[in-house]
């Protein structure tokens, strides 16, 4: 019989097995620190939890070619692919730190203080933090899962000479019965709402949308095409793109949500609850609302009806003249209660456009997804520079004073949107039948309306489209155009010209610095009859 060896400690020496074991122990302690945190955090805030605030940390810093990357790759999942990665490199520390603990148990306890202290740091350093409670969710869980690793740490090294299978077995024990725990404290944590979100669901559920002043026109009745497949010509709220740097939806409380108006030019700064900014002159209109990330024939466009303030009425109110009047900014930077900041050219905001504080979408409250209670609508402008959701401020102040948020990251400070058009059917890849193929889709130059779209079959010449009724020039259009297919591999394209004559050019451009351009083409292989 081989003695069981003894470290220099008095431990036992550690086996391959138990290594394993307390790389385990690294994995589970992490695991039971991260619920023990969320459940705290539920209580708190969500965005509290360190996993929400080191990942928005991360945002913050990631390079804006790799964002616009993960949007195009990902999609909407972009942000649950990050938590992912972020989840998976703690796990890869967990195990380095249980194989540490195995020899230095408490250094590995302090490695995970450490990181709980990191959580607690990234969470009060969030914009949209204030208060120091937002650190307990992290140390909370850090003194749980350091407490964890130190005991079960200590049952592989409790020096019981020929007891290593019972200590093995000890160790599983309390290993799957905290982490059973966690399960449920991770479960209730989800489940259980906290008093902050259960107030904005409250307040949001109490909210009644003002009858608009100016109601939106009457959609014409020939501006939703009947074609199979074709985007419809309002975007129910449920399908509306999403794409912004929020890793947790804020849930903001109306009752509490107030918006500041200040800066320079502003004669008396102003500060506004929801309730006085509904009982001002309300308008209702149809808006097109297209990303910066959206590539040539991509998803992130939608149309939507929109209830809200004049923007232009309440700067104007505040003594605001833009620049071709003399005033001094030619800047509007706003900010969402996360931090995010965007900016907009005053003058555009009150050149006679529809620029509004919306706080009513498609007939509801917006939802807290597209920005309750109150959200920016420019038309013309892509969101970056235009669509802050989530807002509570309005400074006034010029370009070269202040760069919002994405133009140190590499995007232009000015966007108007570009001139696009998309095949929606078919299909990339489709397999038509042979005979009358409709081919349908959407075009879109908010603030300058579709004049013209074209339809190439190969390389034969452009054909006009059948343009769909236009409700305004700040909407998309539909289009279609009847193709008489035949049996074979087929590449169609469309191009629009917009209402100032300017059709969009062939080549395609990045999305960066200042959006997409150029024709959207879909390969199709038409089958014989």
């Amino acid at each position: 019989m081989n003695p069981t060896r003894t470290a220099p400690d008095g431990g036992r020496e550690p086996t391959r097995t138990d290594r394993l074991l307390a790389a385990l122990g690294g994995l589970v302690a992490a695991y039971v620190s991260l619920a023990v945190a969320d459940l705290v955090a539920s209580r708190v805030r969500p965005e509290a939890g360190p996993v929400l605030a080191i990942g928005d940390a991360v945002v913050d810093r990631t390079p804006a070619a790799l964002k616009d990357w993960a949007i195009r790759t990902f999609g909407e999942s972009d942000k649950a692919v990050l938590l992912l990665g972020i989840l998976s490199l703690l796990a890869l520390l967990a195990l380095g730190i249980g194989l540490l603990a195995l020899r230095h148990r408490l250094l590995g306890a302090a490695a995970v203080a450490v990181f709980g202290g990191l959580g607690a740091l990234a969470a009060v350093s969030r914009p949209d933090s204030d208060s120091a409670l937002d650190a307990v969710p992290s140390l909370v869980g850090a003194a749980a899962g350091a407490l964890l690793l130190y005991v079960l740490t200590g049952v592989l090294r409790t020096p019981r000479p020929g007891a290593a299978r019972q200590d093995r077995r000890r160790f599983l024990i309390v290993a799957a019965s905290t982490g059973f725990a966690a399960t449920g404290a991770a479960a209730l944590g989800r489940t259980v709402a906290s008093p902050a979100e259960e107030n904005a669901v409250a307040s949001r559920a109490a909210v009644r949308l003002p009858r608009p002043a100016s109601p939106a026109p009457p959609v014409p009745s020939g501006a939703q095409l009947n074609v199979p497949g074709i985007s419809p010509f309002v975007t129910p709220n449920r399908d509306f793109y999403r794409v912004d740097t929020a890793l947790v939806v804020p849930k903001v409380d109306a009752d509490r949500w107030r918006l500041r108006l200040h800066g320079s030019g502003v004669r008396e700064e102003i500060t506004l609850t929801l309730r006085e900014l509904m009982a001002r002159r309300t308008v209702e209109r149809d808006i097109t609302l297209a990303c910066v990330s959206n590539e040539v024939g991509g998803p992130y466009v939608g149309n939507a009806r929109w209830l809200g303030v004049p923007l232009a009425d309440l700067l104007r109110d505040a003594g605001v003249r833009p620049p071709s009047e003399g005033g001094p900014a030619d800047q509007l930077v706003a900010r969402s209660v996360d931090g995010m900041t965007i900016g907009t050219p005053v003058e555009d905001v009150m050149d006679g456009r529809d620029a509004l504080l919306a706080f009513g979408m498609n007939g509801e409250p917006l939802p807290f997804t597209h920005g309750f209670p109150v959200r920016m609508i420019v038309p013309g402008l892509y969101g970056y520079v235009s669509a802050c959701k989530w807002i509570e401020s309005v400074e006034l102040t010029t370009f070269d004073a202040y760069d919002a948020y994405w133009v140190p990251r590499g995007w232009a400070a000015e966007a108007p949107v570009k001139t696009q058009s998309r095949i929606d059917t078919p299909r990339p890849f489709g397999r038509p039948a042979a005979g009358t193929v409709m081919v349908a889709g959407v075009a879109w130059a908010q603030h300058r309306g579709i004049r013209r779209v074209e339809v190439r079959v190969d390389d034969s010449p452009w054909q006009d489209a059948r343009l769909a009724a236009e409700d305004s020039r700040d909407t998309w259009r539909q289009w279609t155009y009847p193709w008489a297919a035949t049996p074979g591999r087929h590449t169609l394209t469309v191009r629009a010209t917009d209402g100032t004559g300017t059709t969009q050019p062939e080549r395609r451009t990045d999305t960066m610095p200042d959006g997409a351009q150029g024709w959207h083409s879909v390969v199709v292989t038409v089958e014989g009859a």
